[in-house]
């Protein structure tokens, strides 16, 4: 069943921020803000501080967009810190680490990979209502781009903001959109 359109559920879980603090995050974080949730099987592993310090990278263009980023997986808030203290990659994130051991969150978007406890590779787009506006979900050994997110992401805000219109394929930001109706039908 798909995500598309549903409202965050419900949650308290505990994260790790900029390095030196616990934070508690529920579903209110994601309201009043677009948000980006990035599930990760796992903490001190190989794909994993590629993306993230990919997302990083992009993190102060995330915020200009209006978006805060939080990394998840199945590991404790305490592992967090101890990765961000030990590894140089993962050392210069500044976005909350969710820590999700009891599988709440992995499970509630439906990323939990039930044979070894841990999340697949999922990305969500969460409009500021707590509405989920996209998911991408990518087998353990296929990394992410953080600069696609951006493009979604821009995406995504010029339809909210446009009724009606939509984006089609490789939009970018200040290009032509379309307009539904039927005098495209067939045209394009």
């Amino acid at each position: 069943m798909s995500l598309i359109g549903k409202e965050v559920q419900p949650f308290q879980a505990k994260a790790f921020q900029d390095g030196h603090d616990f934070i508690d995050v529920t579903e209110e974080n994601f309201k009043g803000q677009w948000s980006v949730v990035c599930f990760y099987p796992a903490d001190f592993s190989f794909v994993c501080p590629t993306e993230l310090e990919d997302l990083q990278n992009n993190y102060e263009t995330l915020k200009e967009l209006g978006a805060e980023v939080y990394s998840v997986s199945t590991d404790t808030h305490f592992v967090h810190k101890g990765w961000h203290d030990s590894s140089e990659k993962i050392s210069k994130i500044k976005y909350p680490m969710i820590g999700d051991p009891s599988q709440q969150l992995s499970r509630q978007f439906d990323v939990l990979n039930e044979e070894d406890g841990l999340a697949d590779r999922g990305t969500f787009i969460i409009d500021p209502d707590g509405v989920i506006q996209t998911v991408e979900i990518n087998a353990g050994g296929i990394g992410r781009d953080a600069d696609n997110l951006v493009g979604k992401i821009k995406a995504a805000q010029y339809v909210r903001q446009n009724p009606g219109e939509v984006c089609p394929a490789k939009w970018e930001e200040g290009e032509e959109t379309l307009t539904p109706s039927l005098d495209l039908v067939g045209k394009i």
